[in-house]
């Protein structure tokens, strides 16, 4: 009789990026015969993808891996990921981690496997960042309806509350025949959607003769994909020829996700990030000019260093009057080895959270201001899954929808007719 089957199950915290890269290295253990079971149920390996933007990143990570430990005390658990490269000995004092790869190795997970002691003692493999060159293509799938496909990796800048550039390493892509290739497979999946993502996308082809419209102009030649997206992209790196050329496509979604991180020049300074609030709303001006039903969602940090209360309602009426449709809002965390870290000038624990309440509360009135425009408006949907009796799905501006379920519209893409605007999301009925 042939041994059991070993179990393996992911789990990943982060990005988009992170998740994509998950499920490449989980394609890579189902090929060599393991089964693949959800991170809730009892497995014999349990691999962690981590990420360390947060302190609560961190915790959470130490959570899970206890987690993991309680559900099989005989399993085997694997830390991978950014808190991985940053903090290694640290997880590894963590009981029940057996294993911690850094960048350069975490996709030679399977071959890793083969060195974790028996004796109980932690294995760490961890290349210096300086040293991790190597761009290895990633996508997700399982999703069926979406695709998470990254194109690029690290990050050459140097903000300075940002730990990725040393999880992560120097800005590096593929060129755009292999990274056509890898799309074909996507889309070979049946997926109907693709998003692009990255550290840092718009620096795709850094050090050669291509960029990032290139590729957008190739990926949008795909007859076999419906829907592209752009994740994230920095200000600085979105142009006009950019901007214009997804308003003329019918496959990129008019969806642009542009980090701010402060309305104020003054912290936008101190951020070492690479441009003014000008910039920032003359690409925003300039997307609602060329499409005007886009959706653009905004990075912001509130309780930086030296933020004061002047500092804080800049950043306020800024973002309360550009025409942006919802906020992601990050409460400022110091992080280890940045140049933030060392500016000394702390805004207390109370009035980062009541900043950050402040916004959140911004961010409800402006999606739900943008989503008020399309009451009794048809939208086309691609439909992913169902709760509570609903069918759940994104239109192409990235409104969130339900209508009454309906099973063989999943993975589909359907006019609906918006009807009911509930904040979160908006309620549809199709449209005959």
């Amino acid at each position: 009789m042939g041994s059991p089957t070993k179990r393996v199950a992911f789990h990943t915290l982060g990005c988009k990026l992170n998740f994509s890269e998950t499920s490449t290295i989980s394609h890579e253990f189902i090929r060599h015969g393991f089964e693949k079971v959800d991170y809730r149920e009892r497995a014999d390996i349990y691999v962690l993808n981590t990420c360390s933007v947060t302190e609560n990143a961190d915790k959470e990570a130490r959570k899970i891996i206890r987690r993991f430990k309680r559900r099989n005390p005989q399993s085997s658990i694997a830390v991978i990921g950014c808190y991985a490269q940053l903090k290694p000995y640290d997880i590894a004092l963590i009981e029940g981690v057996d294993l911690v790869l850094g960048a350069e190795e975490k996709f030679n997970l399977l071959t890793y496997l083969d060195s974790i002691s028996l004796d109980g003692y932690p294995k760490v493999i961890r290349s210096e960042i300086e040293h991790v060159h190597k761009f290895v293509p990633s996508y997700s799938s399982g999703e069926r309806t979406r695709s998470f496909l990254k194109i690029q990796d690290g990050c050459d800048y140097t903000c300075s509350f940002c730990t990725i550039p040393l999880a992560r390493g120097e800005s590096r892509s593929d060129n755009i025949e292999n990274t056509m290739k890898i799309a074909m497979k996507v889309a070979e999946t049946n997926t109907r959607e693709i998003v692009l993502t990255g550290v840092n996308i718009g620096d795709f082809g850094k050090g050669s003769n291509e960029t990032f419209i290139d590729l957008i102009q190739q990926l949008d030649t795909l007859d076999e994909l419906d829907r592209i997206r752009i994740s994230s992209i920095e200000p600085n790196l979105l142009t006009n020829d950019i901007i214009e050329f997804c308003a003329g496509s019918q496959k990129f979604m008019p969806h642009f996700h542009v980090p701010l991180q402060s309305g104020s020049d003054k912290i936008l300074s101190a951020m070492r990030r690479r441009y003014k609030r000008s910039l920032y709303e003359d690409r925003v001006t300039k997307i609602k000019s060329a499409i005007p039903d886009a959706c653009i969602g905004v990075d912001v940090i509130v309780g930086f260093p030296g933020e004061t209360h002047d500092d804080f309602l800049d950043t306020y009426n800024f973002l309360n009057e550009i025409d942006v449709s919802y906020l992601h809002v990050f409460t400022y965390s110091e992080r280890h080895d940045t140049i933030a870290n060392k500016m000394h000038k702390d805004v207390s624990r109370e009035i980062r959270l009541e900043r950050s309440r402040m916004l959140h509360i911004l961010s409800e009135k402006k999606r739900r201001y943008f989503q008020n425009q399309f009451i009794k408006r048809e939208r086309p949907v691609l439909f992913e899954h169902m709760k509570n009796g609903k069918i759940i799905g994104h239109t192409d501006n990235y409104i969130k929808v339900k209508v009454d379920y309906c099973p063989n519209l999943i993975n589909t893409i359907q006019t609906v007719r918006l009807t009911i605007n509930h904040g979160d999301n908006m309620y549809g009925a199709l449209f005959d």
